[in-house]
């Protein structure tokens, strides 16, 4: 009997659940036993190789999570933040590591994954990948450094289909921004500027989202003063890196105790 953890990856026919399908497959560290899609899906009862217009690979697409999950040591989650909180539960009941990589949630949605963290692992991160985890740290260090005479402006680009803004990774980008800071994100955030603004205020800290063609993601960190500024960039152009973060997740959450992490405490920033 093999001893690899098997995932399940919710959202199968999406972008980027099936990239994670694909990388799975062809992992030698994991196996995948499950793909989970809506009711109704014209995927559902088919096998998720086929398709994807490959080869089968003896998984059938389920519109069952709690099933799925039931054969599963892992659940890997690109869908919407409703979803992702019913997927919360059902993973907790079958003590499955919970990878988040769900952007948009709310306070509300964050409430519910820290109702089924004492039963199991989540991990859960507006981003998955190593580069932009290591521009949050700069950010927050950068911030730390530097007092409120230096404006903080978040900029973001992503595809026309994000139906979210700010972008997840930018929210993060935030939040550390304001940790550095040792304020609270939502007492200093500005977004989505419009008219006659007057003029910024001391110590906000603003966001401008970008949305076109067929951006992966684009984050710029501007701390701007008077006569410099410093721009902390990082530029995606493969959406494989949150497969491979995500993946590597799942795995790290195997030898972890129940409770909320991030991909922080998997990468040992």
């Amino acid at each position: 009997m093999t001893t690899l953890p098997g995932i399940v990856v919710t959202g199968a026919s999406g972008r980027m659940g099936q990239m994670l399908v694909r990388l799975i497959s062809a992992s030698e560290k994991a196996r995948l036993v499950g793909c989970v899609e809506r009711s109704g899906h014209p995927w559902i009862g088919r096998d998720i190789g086929t398709c994807m217009g490959g080869a089968a690979l003896g998984v059938t697409v389920t519109d069952d999570p709690l099933e799925a999950f039931a054969h599963a040591q892992a659940v890997v989650d690109f869908t919407s933040p409703a979803a992702t909180v019913e997927f919360a539960a059902l993973a907790a009941q079958a003590r499955a590591v919970h990878v988040v990589g769900t952007t948009g949630l709310e306070p509300a949605h964050h409430a519910k994954l820290d109702l089924a963290a004492p039963h199991a692992v989540i991990i859960q991160a507006g981003n998955m990948s190593l580069g932009v985890n290591l521009l949050t740290r700069l950010t927050q260090k950068v911030a730390q450094a530097l007092d409120a005479d230096w404006d903080i402006e978040i900029v973001e680009a992503h595809h026309r289909m994000k139906v979210d803004a700010p972008s997840g990774t930018a929210l993060m980008l935030g939040e550390a921004a304001a940790q550095g800071r040792g304020v609270v994100l939502a007492d200093e955030m500005v977004s989505g500027r419009d008219g006659i603004t007057g003029a910024r205020a001391r110590g906000s800290i603003g966001f401008s989202a970008i949305r076109g063609g067929d951006i992966v993601g684009e984050h710029d960190v501007i701390f701007a003063a008077d006569g410099e500024r410093i721009i902390l960039r990082h530029i995606a152009t493969d959406r494989a890196i949150f497969a491979r973060g995500a993946l590597r997740a799942a795995i790290w959450g195997q030898s972890q105790k129940p409770g909320r992490y991030d991909m922080m405490d998997v990468l040992g920033l």
